[in-house]
């Protein structure tokens, strides 16, 4: 069993689907958008929705504590854990704020979480991505990429933790718009594609 300070897994295991009855608000005469309270307040009951309902209090607690919960993948959602080393060859630089915005504008603003103890990204995607991806992921393990689902469990910051101002604790470096709101399997895809070619050019697909 592999563990750290953000995932865990039983096994061992590219660049660039919500739910919404949020109540709305208007802003401009015509134009509805929910509060950003209610956007945050169905964040966090959506993430805690992994949990059997007696473990959410403790899943609190975490957050409360530790900044961080332990969240199981493979249910409403998986991960995948990449290198910070193959973001930074793709960048560049090693400038937390550089790398968080690359993130961002890679994945299309899909929620990505940030350990920089280990320096590692973790892509939050749908659920299906480790069984659909398979055989990919065979071939990005070597590259220290793994797709993280079903027993597995993921450190899950609180949802306002964002920038890299924590300088141990994990982060969000791209924050969870909304409930549901999750990364595009093509996108990672491609952004692992991409970060290979930057450190081997003689590599393809």
């Amino acid at each position: 069993m592999e563990s750290d300070s953000v995932a865990r897994t039983d096994r061992g295991a590219g660049p660039w689907g919500a739910i919404s009855v949020l109540p709305h608000v208007e802003r401009e005469p015509g134009v509805l958008v929910p509060q950003a309270a209610d956007r945050h307040s169905a964040t966090v009951l959506w993430l805690l929705s992994t949990l059997p309902a007696p473990s959410r209090d403790r899943a609190r607690l975490e957050w409360q504590e530790h900044k961080v919960a332990m969240l199981p993948l493979g249910t409403l959602f998986s991960a995948v854990r990449i290198p910070g080393q193959l973001v930074a060859a793709l960048t560049g630089c090693t400038e937390t704020a550089e790398l968080d915005a690359f993130m961002d504008q890679a994945l299309g603003g899909g929620p990505v979480i940030c350990d920089p103890r280990h320096f590692r990204y973790y892509a939050v995607v749908p659920a299906d991505m480790p069984k659909a991806w398979q055989r990919a992921a065979d071939a990005w393990r070597a590259m220290g990429v793994e797709l993280l689902g079903l027993g597995s469990y993921l450190g899950v910051p609180q949802v306002d933790a964002v920038g890299g101002a924590r300088a141990c604790a994990s982060y969000w470096s791209v924050p969870m718009g909304s409930a549901a709101t999750l990364c595009s399997p093509l996108a990672v895809a491609r952004l692992i594609v991409a970060g290979r070619r930057s450190t081997d050019p003689g590599e393809g697909v």
